[in-house]
């Protein structure tokens, strides 16, 4: 079968996807239904606001649907009725088995992590949380149990050492769109191997991030507070607490001055530095509670002149 004749199903819902969606279309592959999620109300006038998925779907003319409820009778027969010969699933929510099994070879998805490491919600940001070096991205089948089909294609991703969660993401968007072209047209060929997850290691897992799971603990070392902190950069940021007020910590370099006193925020010269267990960070970038996000050293000068 041609790519150019296989009917795709694509779910997603932000810019992650959005990026692979986009690269589909300029494949030419016959996509002939968008899932994604429904708008949503936000910013300060909490006006609905469309998915990027959705805006995108919308320039290329795709149909679309959003519906509320995944296991309803109604979303089912929609599906049906386009008669899909393969779903592609990125960043959205889980599907009941009905829905991902209902098209003619199943459905893929793409996951941000080499699998089975970091099976989970958040592949990206803990490879980094955990210092690793190397991540990478997996086409796989869906199966009943979450982030354990058979793989497809994979790609290794360098982490660099002072790559960030935003940064990683974009670099990992941008490759992720280019794989899941290439695993399509496999498909569309029946030019392809499956490899079992039980056949490439034990499985680590990468949970969803919580807001209470970003606050920092000070009597870790360096390197652990490092890479969480760039591990949750730019969003959503790990936090403390320091005088009943939250301060967000966005970037840190190392530096070989030793603590000072028991502070945990603590300024020397021109500098800000957070105390960690083995010695001190340097705060490059910072956001204090209610304010834009600063540079240490503006912080030093607004506690200087104050």
């Amino acid at each position: 079968m041609s790519h150019s004749n296989l009917r795709l199903l694509f779910y997603g819902t932000p810019d992650f996807a959005a990026e692979s969606l986009q690269a589909m279309f300029d494949a030419n592959f016959n996509i002939v239904g968008v899932i994604t999620a429904p708008d949503k109300a936000s910013g300060r006038g909490m006006k609905l606001q469309a998915s990027a998925v959705k805006q995108l779907a919308i320039s290329l003319g795709l149909p679309i649907f959003q519906p509320t409820n995944l296991k309803s009778v109604e979303f089912l027969d929609s599906i049906q009725q386009l008669e899909a010969d393969l779903g592609v699933v990125i960043a959205f929510r889980m599907l009941p088995e009905s829905i991902w099994n209902a098209p003619k070879l199943g459905t893929i998805n793409l996951h941000g992590s080499l699998l089975p490491k970091y099976r989970g919600a958040a592949p990206i940001q803990h490879a980094i949380i955990q210092g690793e070096k190397i991540t990478g991205l997996t086409v796989f089948f869906l199966r009943h149990e979450i982030d354990t089909g058979d793989i497809l294609k994979t790609e290794e991703i360098a982490i660099d050492d002072h790559e960030d969660f935003g940064s990683l993401y974009n670099k990992m968007k941008i490759s992720g769109s280019k794989l899941i072209v290439k695993a399509i047209r496999e498909i569309s060929t029946n030019n392809y191997h499956l490899q079992p997850q039980s056949s490439a290691g034990d499985p680590t897992f990468a949970p969803k991030i919580t807001k209470e799971f970003c606050k920092l603990d000070l009597t870790k070392l360096c390197k652990e507070n490092f890479n969480k902190i760039r591990g949750l950069s730019p969003h959503p940021g790990a936090w403390l607490e320091i005088d009943d007020s939250i301060i967000k910590i966005y970037s840190t370099v190392f530096t070989e001055i030793l603590p000072i006193n028991q502070n945990d925020i603590q300024i020397i010269g021109k500098n800000v530095y957070l105390k960690c267990g083995d010695g001190l960070l340097e705060i490059t970038s910072m956001q204090l509670a209610g304010k834009p996000r600063i540079s240490g050293v503006d912080y030093v000068n607004g506690i200087k002149n104050r």
